[in-house]
């Protein structure tokens, strides 16, 4: 079965694309003939690892020299062409996308060019603008699947009402949690909305001692993920518990003004920006929980990673993700969501009970079994399969 993912940026570092590379990975070793095409390709190398067997097409090249060289090769007036259209909006997609800036004529173009060279295949865009172009562009011959990554509250008016004209075109809409099924089965009746979550990455996990005295948070440092409620939750804790530190990894740009906080709190020796980092998993094993203050998610597939290593969490209860993964009192603590004082009370209990970290944390482990690549990836090849069987492909 001939299986085509469609990305914005195969050579990124976000969760959708690790998603996407461990998908295409599984469905290669499952024999599968298998490409990602990367709307937009910015380095050499794609940042996370991918099974040979996976083709990866750049449709639109921004590394340095690269439009150049296509320019001086299309000959003048390809090339005045194309410069025209790269100034133009898009015609399809609309301006609520949130990478609405990465689009215009040119590469809708390049986009609808290859999509309708394909044939035969199973067509899996992974975002709302390039689910709304797969709709109109894919070949009769081809099955196709929108995966949605973020919940239905989160889009714009324009983004909800194009997903309700376009994707009722798509022989399946897959989400991440039940509650976004309910959400998008209730806005596209008739279309057929399946639920199947990410997966975590493989590969053995280092489990925490819950000795270390440190909490861990992950993500762009950017409105969504909340760290700015965090900071100041952090800040109710210091004087009882002195020796604990707060580590958030990530970057983005919020970061100068998360750094303003940590100041204006006396926070410089207890909260810590620690940028990017490759190697996530070795400090998740060295925390003893992990927090997330997010004000909405997908499904939070960092926090579920802590949680192969053990870790219990502490999070907002924001609209679909955590609520569909932690049991509250369980395997971590859900707490109303933007409530500082809530977060920092949380926070506090485990902090101040290293058996419950342990209890929670042995339970997260198990919770975590649910997303593994053995348990996820077989519901995406039984839905392709069937998918592939239903039509002409």
């Amino acid at each position: 079965m001939k299986i085509r993912y469609l990305l914005m940026h195969a050579y990124g570092t976000g969760g959708t694309i690790r998603t996407v590379f461990n998908q295409a990975s599984s469905m290669a070793a499952a024999g599968h003939d298998v490409e990602i095409a990367s709307m937009q390709r910015g380095r050499d190398e794609p940042h996370f690892p991918l099974h040979p067997g996976v083709t990866v097409t750049t449709l639109v090249d921004h590394r340095p020299g690269a439009r150049d060289a296509e320019l001086a090769a299309a000959g003048r007036r390809a090339a005045e062409r194309r410069t025209e259209r790269e100034g133009q909006p898009p015609r399809y997609v609309p301006p609520g996308e949130f990478a609405y800036e990465r689009y215009n004529r040119y590469v809708e173009d390049t986009i609808i060019d290859w999509l309708e060279r394909q044939r035969d295949a199973v067509i899996v865009p992974t975002r709302p603008g390039l689910n709304f172009l797969t709709a109109r562009f894919t070949p009769r011959s081809c099955r196709k699947i929108a995966q949605e990554h973020m919940n239905l509250g989160t889009h714009p008016a324009d983004i909800r009402a194009a997903i309700q004209r376009e994707y009722p075109r798509f022989d399946a809409v897959a989400v991440l949690t039940h509650g976004d099924r309910e959400d998008y089965q209730e806005l596209l009746p008739g279309t057929r909305v399946v639920r199947i979550p990410n997966a975590v990455h493989s590969g053995e996990k280092k489990l925490t001692t819950y000795a270390d005295q440190v909490a861990v948070a992950a993500g762009r440092l950017c409105p969504q993920k909340g760290f700015d409620l965090l900071i100041p939750a952090w800040a109710q804790l210091v004087e009882k518990f002195p020796e604990w530190q707060l580590r958030i990894f990530g970057t983005g740009e919020k970061k100068a003004e998360l750094r303003r906080q940590i100041n204006e709190h006396h926070l410089y020796n207890h909260v810590f920006l620690m940028g990017h980092t490759h190697k996530l998993d070795d400090e998740l094993a060295r925390a003893s929980f992990y927090v997330l203050s997010s004000r909405f998610e997908g499904l939070p597939m960092v926090m579920i990673e802590s949680m192969t290593h053990g870790l219990p969490v502490v999070s907002f209860d924001c609209p679909t993700g955590p609520a569909d993964v932690l049991t509250h009192g369980k395997d971590g603590l859900l707490v109303r969501r933007k409530d500082v004082d809530g977060l920092a009370e949380a926070m506090g209990q485990l902090m101040d009970d290293e058996g419950l970290r342990a209890d929670m944390g042995a339970a997260a482990l198990q919770t975590s079994r649910s997303y593994t690549p053995e348990a996820v990836h077989p519901q995406w090849e039984a839905l392709f399969e069937e998918i592939h069987g239903s039509g002409s492909a």
